[in-house]
């Protein structure tokens, strides 16, 4: 009798180990199926997302009175920001209906590019101009070709604002372009953000001494970390913009110098003939 109840305990272990394996078999095979749902999930999601495409430009203008920026490439998506008719954005990429983009303030984001006109780099010099039937001398442009790549763009984008507001575009003067880089250098090298040079004097001054006359001048600075970017601020700014859109100035000159603290410093110089 004693042998047999050990027999019984003994098969009662046994029957209870087996249903131990059983129930930690089903709990691995649970596991294992939950994980590969997962994969599947993040796969499935992954190859969901919208592919970017890349664009033929960099810069944009906004058309819309106010233009939404969302954190995504939807409507679905948080506004973070918002950017102003006639603002000049970058532009990185396209993603189905919509340009992931920086703007005012270097928030990135994404916004409909419904609303958004691309700003080729040559656009601005398709525009007809009047020619001028007066004397003018050996050192006066007709072109942009002394510019560099950042002055060719801050020219390009200077000259679309004016054909936004039904001006003619303005021309590049050799002789101020040299005043305008001379400028921009003095002002990263003396370390100072201002209108009056201790080197040269006003903008006035500085034009005189080089020997270049005009009936009107005019000058815009600006520290910023990207073309688009300095010309928005001075179209933000109603004595910059003033200057921009000053149908007595014909001619102009840029100069874009590097600087640590502001990343470019800008001087754009103004003159009526």
């Amino acid at each position: 009798m004693y042998f047999r109840q050990i027999i019984g305990i003994a098969l009662n272990k046994v029957i209870f180990m087996k249903v131990i394996a059983i129930k930690k078999n089903k709990a691995i095979k649970i596991t294992i199926i939950m994980m590969i749902t997962l994969i599947i999930f993040s796969v499935s999601t992954s190859f969901a997302m919208q592919h970017y495409y890349k664009l033929d430009f960099s810069t944009g203008i906004v058309t819309a009175s106010t233009l939404n920026v969302r954190s995504g490439p939807g409507t679905s998506f948080k506004v973070i920001t918002t950017a102003k008719k006639n603002e000049y954005i970058r532009v990185f990429a396209g993603i189905g209906d919509w340009y992931v983009v920086q703007v005012e303030g270097d928030y990135i984001g994404a916004v409909s590019k419904k609303y958004v006109k691309a700003i080729y780099p040559n656009s601005s010099n398709n525009t007809n101009q009047n020619n001028n039937t007066g004397n003018t001398n050996q050192n006066t442009g007709q072109t942009s070709s002394t510019l560099n790549a950042n002055e060719k763009e801050v020219f390009d984008l200077i000259n679309q604002q004016r054909i936004n507001n039904g001006l003619s575009a303005l021309k590049v003067d050799n002789e101020v372009q040299r005043v305008a880089r001379i400028k921009a250098q003095d002002m990263v090298d003396n370390n100072y953000f201002s209108h009056n040079s201790q080197t040269y004097g006003s903008p006035f001054d500085m034009l005189k001494s080089f020997k270049i006359s005009y009936r009107s001048a005019g000058e815009n600075i600006a520290g910023n970390s990207s073309n688009s970017g300095a010309v928005n601020a001075w179209m933000n700014s109603s004595g910059h913009r003033a200057n921009i859109l000053n149908s007595s100035f014909n001619y102009t000159g840029i100069g874009v110098v590097s600087s640590q603290k502001y990343g470019k410093v800008y001087v754009q110089m103004f003159i009526g003939k």
